[in-house]
């Protein structure tokens, strides 16, 4: 619900619908939103159907990003198909992991973000039959034939860091994500986000968010995870939305967790030590730059044994390196750095990138804007990685569609 005026406190309750009035409501939404694009805007570049492959569940992918989300889905795809040591083996070589990741049963047809070098980026990373397409998502007026839909739609009012102003128009990008399910129909769809939108506006918006799901014809479950449950060296929490479509006889369930710390019957998740010690030497670059107050209000650095904290889409605001003395805090709200700032510094962009479970492999493009510095180049970088899903937890949410969408497939090509 949009309301005038700017501010905390303009969030009303959505009124109570039934179901077949929310439908009709967000068809309105969605009729007025198509009404914006005029006829001069949005020209397909190319059909992305001519790369639609039978036997496949087919992906479009929305606010893609570099592909963070993408890549962890491909990965659970190959395995699937070849088995997890296989596809992890692969997966941490590039030239094993390019030569059979078509077998992978998610390909993916059709990408849409509006984030330069990340785009660039997930071009360099992923294969050429796939339209990349850089085009205002308000713009597109038709998405491409697909089974599967994924997305992380921007959240820069649902962030718990951010505003939380509900009259953000940002916030409701995810009607263009609807759009597409209502018109694409796949039998899938993955929506991830901030742990804030659980509780903005009391929790209203992610009542009234899962309902316009369930009016586009799915049924929803959601659920808050932390990537260190699955392997990722970092206290990272995020919410997933899952939906399947009506007529598709299966019920998703989250993947439990397989990986703990200390003395826990589960796997060891990594730690900065089994992470990054490898790069102390050779860490590449890194953001620099004196610290602000505001950075220097809480304490930034991780032991070599502990996780990392949540990598944040800044170069600015990385979590500082493990090395040197910790943190010292003085008061409330201020902390210092032992030795002074040059005794310090922050994550490089591999580091995090390893954080984030991108295999060494993956390519960041920094951009061609020679007017940038040095850090604005950089800060390219940590944005794309920071704003993306880990690779390993994308991998553990799609593992339950994956294993679905070959038996399905085999199923269909048998009937």
């Amino acid at each position: 619900m949009n309301i005038k005026g700017r501010g905390r406190g303009k969030f009303k309750p959505a009124p109570d619908l039934s179901q077949e009035q929310v439908t009709r409501v967000l068809k309105e939404k969605i009729a007025a939103e198509m009404e914006l694009i005029h006829e001069g805007g949005y020209v397909q570049k190319t059909n992305a159907n001519k790369y639609y492959k039978n036997g496949k569940y087919n992906v479009v992918s929305l606010f893609a990003g570099c592909g963070g989300l993408d890549l962890g889905f491909e990965l659970a795809g190959l395995e699937a198909v070849i088995g997890q040591n296989k596809a992890m083996d692969c997966y941490k070589d590039k030239n094993k992991y390019f030569k059979r990741r078509e077998e992978s049963i998610f390909n993916t047809i059709y990408v849409n973000d509006n984030f330069t070098e990340a785009l660039e980026s997930y071009e360099a990373n992923f294969p050429k039959d796939v339209v990349i397409d850089d085009s205002d998502i308000k713009k597109v007026r038709s998405f491409p034939s697909a089974e599967l839909v994924l997305g992380g739609f921007p959240c820069p009012g649902f962030s718990e860091a951010g505003p939380r102003l509900i009259d953000d128009d940002r916030n409701f990008l995810y009607i263009h994500f609807i759009r597409c399910l209502m018109q694409v129909k796949p039998k899938f769809f993955v929506a991830e986000n901030v742990k804030g939108m659980m509780t903005l506006g009391k929790g209203e918006v992610l009542k009234q968010i899962f309902e316009d799901f369930k009016a586009a014809g799915y049924e929803v479950k959601y659920n808050l995870l932390n990537a260190c449950d699955y392997g990722v060296p970092q206290l990272r929490e995020r919410i997933f939305l899952v939906g399947v479509r009506n007529d598709i006889n299966y019920n998703y369930i989250f993947p439990t967790q397989t990986h703990g710390t200390g003395n826990s019957l589960l796997e060891k998740c990594p730690t900065l030590r089994d992470t990054i010690w490898d790069l102390k030497d050779d860490p590449g670059a890194y953001f620099t730059g004196s610290y602000s107050t505001i950075y220097l209000s809480r304490n930034r650095k991780k032991e070599w044994d502990d996780l990392s904290f949540t990598i944040q889409a800044s170069g600015r605001q990385a979590p500082l390196h493990p090395d040197g003395s910790a943190m010292v805090k003085l008061g409330k709200d201020k902390w210092e750095l032992p030795n002074g700032e040059n005794s310090h510094r922050r994550l490089s962009v591999r580091e995090i990138a390893r954080i984030q479970t991108f295999p060494d492999w993956f390519e960041f493009s920094m951009g061609n804007n020679h007017k940038l510095s040095n850090n604005g180049k950089l800060d390219k970088a940590y944005k794309q990685i920071g704003n993306a899903v880990p690779v390993l937890l994308a991998k553990a949410v799609a593992k339950p569609i994956a294993s679905y969408a070959v038996r399905d497939v085999k199923f269909s090509s048998t009937d």
